[in-house]
């Protein structure tokens, strides 16, 4: 059969899988993937509305912890909508247009993300080694230009990703077998050369994440090296504290999302069922367990949000 290029204007959708392999479960499936969705979107919504409406929260640790709080909520409502609809009601099928959109959103939202965690690596580093100069190093205003700077990294190194992608020839296997439009799950299905689409995946994740976690590691080993230099055993204790909860926050996004990317591209040994399994909990797991975390970990916010409910 001959090929065609993958278009805009192209009536033929594709149709996404869901879990391959356990159809027979996916309304069983849905159950842990809707419970953890609605946990999340409530857990990020509150934390929003509390640091929103506190005015002793407007500081730039709560203005990131919105951050990463709004791209939580991005990353699992980009998926999720239409999971369900295919666990739920089996509407596998995705219009091109909407695939190529999922499919920048769910990479773009994921780079921005990284992007807030990096910035609460910074954060810890002047809270902890210039802790007299954190007032004036990171202001409100500072850390709403790095969200920006944060936003338009994203859209420059993601936006390629849907074009390549629609430059495809596209022939009789229009199914993905995936829950939603990974780029290089789409890319795999076309009938012509992906090799552009592959290296480019590669050098997106190598600038990325490998810039990212670099700047991260030399942050904390900087903040490591101040710790090991308090000779108080009770300030020690502190400055630790005040970073568990971004290095619980980063070692499960980070190891979620190379697992996830790894896999996709070296794990043919990996059972789909497995990998597309896993690539959901990553959009689903973080963002439930995020706002938990802080809550629990930062008295200051554990404080005010418990006030709430309180409330009659």
């Amino acid at each position: 059969m001959a090929a065609f290029n993958l278009t805009p204007s192209d009536p033929s959708p594709f149709i996404l899988m869901g879990i391959p392999g356990l159809e027979a479960a996916h309304i069983w499936i849905s159950i842990p993937f809707s419970t953890f969705y609605i946990i999340g979107l409530f857990g990020n919504f509150m934390l929003l509305f509390v640091v929103g409406k506190e005015q002793i929260l407007h500081k730039p640790m709560y203005l990131l912890l919105c951050m990463l709080a709004v791209t939580d909520i991005g990353m699992s409502t980009s998926v999720m909508p239409k999971a369900l609809c295919i666990l739920w009601f089996n509407l596998k099928g995705i219009t091109v247009g909407g695939c190529l959109t999922q499919m920048f959103f769910i990479h773009a939202v994921s780079v921005m993300q990284s992007a807030v965690l990096v910035t609460m690596a910074f954060d810890r580093y002047v809270a902890i080694c210039n802790p007299l100069r954190y007032a004036t190093i990171l202001t409100n205003e500072r850390i709403a230009k790095l969200g920006l700077v944060g936003l338009i990294r994203a859209v420059f190194f993601i936006l390629p990703m849907p074009l390549l992608v629609s430059r495809l020839p596209f022939c009789a296997n229009r199914t993905i077998p995936h829950m939603y439009c990974e780029h290089m799950a789409v890319a795999k299905m076309s009938c012509g050369d992906f090799t552009v689409n592959r290296m480019y995946g590669l050098v997106v994740a190598f600038v990325v994440i490998g810039l990212d976690l670099t700047l991260i590691a030399l942050s904390y080993s900087l903040i490591l090296r101040a710790v090991l230099r308090i000779s108080s055993k009770k300030a020690h204790q502190k400055a630790l504290n005040t970073c568990t909860s971004h290095i619980c926050v980063m070692l499960m996004s980070y190891t979620s999302c190379l697992f996830t990317y790894l896999t996709q591209r070296f794990g043919q040994g990996i059972a789909s069922h497995v990998h597309v399994t896993f690539a959901n909990f990553y959009l689903l797991v973080p963002p439930m367990l995020n706002p938990i975390i802080y809550g629990v970990k930062t008295k200051e916010l554990r404080d005010k949000v418990g006030k709430y409910p309180c409330r009659r």
